[in-house]
């Protein structure tokens, strides 16, 4: 099956204007995520990346570099009707798309690989990847949201990995948590990771479809899949070694850039 890798990158950001062209430990973050997405296409049969944009200030960086790129309508609400607008814009007939966002620049292939392999092959309408927490890391989690309430997001799934629910609250709520932490080191939530693969005709279907009411109370679009009868195949990953959900303040980039330092930057071999 073909493949189209997106990865959106708009220049207007509320909190953080001009983000993908700043600077991480000496890479804009356009670039890194734009070579994640090379290596990852270049793991699958018959795939290509392209950057989608809204800014000639990106488009003439992305050029310059070498990475492909494609220029999208402003007014796009959101990365995923802009992964559509690219392919579209590129007259591209993919089989499969993956919406990887462009402020994700840690983001492994692998991740890519696995979703945009169960995108295809699972028979569901789309695909997202997700972490099995370990109780530790729970714990770093629930922490977490008792100052940022909403960052952090769970799923449940059932048998076969389609999606139940996705929650910004920690789902499932755990009865007998401790009888559970004494049987194991694994937990039975799992984080989701925001990488999308969507079915070409899925993903027409999602973007003409309102905004659910779930997704409007929790901030999250993938609910309009659900809402809407739609499914998601969830794909266990391993936990990221830099594991920053994305880039939204220069603080993020301060943390990024010193994970970097400790982990090693993972576009060297």
């Amino acid at each position: 099956m073909k493949t189209l890798i997106v990865v959106p990158a708009r220049y207007g950001s509320t909190r953080f204007p001009g983000k993908p062209l700043i600077e991480i430990a000496g890479r804009t973050m356009v670039s890194r995520v734009a070579a994640m997405a090379a290596r990852a296409a270049d793991a699958l049969d018959d795939a290509e990346s392209v950057v989608a944009t809204d800014d000639a200030r990106i488009a003439d960086h992305c050029r310059t570099l070498g990475i492909s790129v494609v220029m999208t309508d402003p007014d796009v609400p959101s990365g995923t009707d802009r992964a559509l607008a690219a392919v579209d814009a590129l007259g591209a007939h993919p089989d499969v798309v993956v919406n990887l966002q462009g402020d994700s620049p840690f983001t492994p292939p692998d991740h890519v690989v696995a979703v945009a392999k169960a995108a295809a092959g699972s028979g569901a309408d789309a695909a997202t990847p997700y972490v099995r927490l370990t109780w530790s890391a729970l714990d770093d989690l629930r922490a977490h949201k008792q100052a940022t309430p909403f960052s952090g997001t769970t799923l449940t799934h059932d048998r076969k990995g389609r999606a139940l629910w996705f929650s910004k609250t920690l789902i499932p709520a755990i009865r007998k948590e401790s009888a559970l932490r004494e049987a194991g080191d694994m937990s039975p939530v799992c984080r989701h990771i925001g990488l999308y693969a969507y079915r070409l005709d899925a993903l027409r279907r999602y973007v003409g479809l309102p905004e659910g009411h779930y997704e409007q109370l929790e901030g999250l679009e993938q609910l309009r899949f659900l809402e809407n009868g739609m499914s998601i195949q969830c794909v266990e990953v391993a936990p990221d070694t830099i594991a920053i959900p994305g880039i939204d303040t220069p603080e993020d980039v301060a943390l990024a850039e010193r994970l970097i330092a400790e982990h090693g930057d993972p576009l060297k071999d």
